[in-house]
C-alpha cells in the first residue's frame, strides 16, 4: 500500500510538470507564404529545373527537388518558430507575427525563406529562386508615413531616405544584399538593416536635441533646415552618424544598407 501511494504521488507530480510546460503551437498555415512555383519544370536531365525568371530576364536552374513538399516545409517551418531560431542554423532566429502589418509580413516571408534555404543542414536547403518569396517581399505596400514627431523633432519630410529596403535576397548566414558599390559587387549587409524607419526617426531626433551621437558622444550631429546643399549634406552626415550608432559606439548599420552615401556624394558633387 505504501508503494502504490508513492507510485500515484509520483504520477500526479508527472502530470502536473507535463501540465505547467509552455505549449508549442504551430502556425495558422494561411499566413505561411505560398512559393508560387512548383517542382520539376523542365528537367535539363542533369538534376536541374527552371525556378523563376530574375530582373535580367533570366530562368535561374535550380534543383528539381525544390521547392520542397508543402507539408515536410511547413513542418520544418513550425519547428523553427517553436525554437525562435533556424534549428539547422542556430545562429540565425526568426519570429513569425500574426498581425497584417507591412513589417510582420516582411518578418513571416522572411522565416520562410530561411527555412528553405536550411532545410536540412546550415545553408543545405533550396534556394530563394525556388519560390517566389523575394518577389513577394518587393510587392509589399510601402510602409505608412511616421506620425509627426513630438516637439523639438526634426520634420520627419527632411530626413533622406534610406533608399534600400531590409532583407534582400538572405544567405541564410545572416547576410542580405546591401547596394551595389562602384565596383559593381553587392555589398552584403545584416539582414535586419536598415533599421525600421520609425526607430531610425526617434534616434536622429534624440542625436539632434543632443548635438551629438547619443551613443557615440565624441560624434557631434547637427540638422538645419534650409535648402542649401551644405545644409543637405549636414542632414545626410547625420542621418549617417545615426545609422552607424544605433545601438552603441560603431554598433549600429553600415551606410551601404542606405543610399546615403550616394546621396551625400550628389549634393556635395
Amino acid at each position: 500500500m505504501k508503494f502504490t501511494a508513492a507510485f500515484f504521488t509520483l504520477a500526479a507530480t508527472l502530470v502536473a510538470s507535463v501540465s505547467a510546460a509552455p505549449v508549442k503551437r504551430d502556425v495558422d498555415p494561411a499566413l505561411v507564404p505560398q512559393f508560387g512555383l512548383q517542382a520539376g519544370l523542365n528537367p535539363t536531365g542533369t538534376g536541374d529545373c527552371d525556378g523563376i525568371t530574375n530582373a535580367a530576364g533570366v530562368v535561374v536552374k535550380i534543383p528539381c527537388s525544390c521547392p520542397p513538399d508543402r507539408a515536410s516545409f511547413l513542418q520544418s517551418l513550425n519547428s523553427n518558430v517553436n525554437a525562435g531560431k533556424v534549428v539547422n542554423n542556430p545562429g540565425i532566429a526568426v519570429s513569425f507575427p500574426t498581425d497584417n502589418s507591412k513589417a510582420s509580413q516582411l518578418a513571416r516571408i522572411q522565416t520562410a525563406i530561411v527555412t528553405l534555404q536550411n532545410l536540412k543542414g546550415p545553408g543545405v536547403g533550396c534556394p530563394a529562386a525556388s519560390t517566389t518569396f523575394l518577389a513577394q517581399q518587393q510587392a509589399l505596400p510601402p510602409a505608412p508615413a511616421p506620425a509627426a514627431p513630438a516637439a523639438g523633432g526634426v520634420d520627419p519630410a527632411l530626413i533622406p531616405d534610406f533608399g534600400h529596403q531590409a532583407g534582400l535576397n538572405p544567405t541564410g548566414t545572416g547576410d542580405c544584399d546591401g547596394i551595389t558599390n562602384p565596383a559593381g559587387q553587392v555589398v552584403k549587409v545584416p539582414c535586419s538593416c536598415p533599421p525600421d524607419r520609425q526607430t531610425f526617426i526617434n534616434s536622429l531626433n534624440a542625436n539632434v536635441a543632443a548635438g551629438k551621437a547619443v551613443n557615440n558622444p565624441t560624434v557631434s550631429v547637427s540638422f538645419p533646415t534650409d535648402d542649401s546643399n551644405a545644409s543637405k549634406a549636414a542632414r545626410i552626415q547625420a542621418a549617417l552618424v545615426t545609422l552607424q550608432n544605433l545601438n552603441g559606439p560603431g554598433k549600429g548599420c553600415p551606410a551601404a544598407s542606405t543610399t546615403f552615401s550616394a546621396q551625400l556624394k550628389a549634393v556635395q558633387s
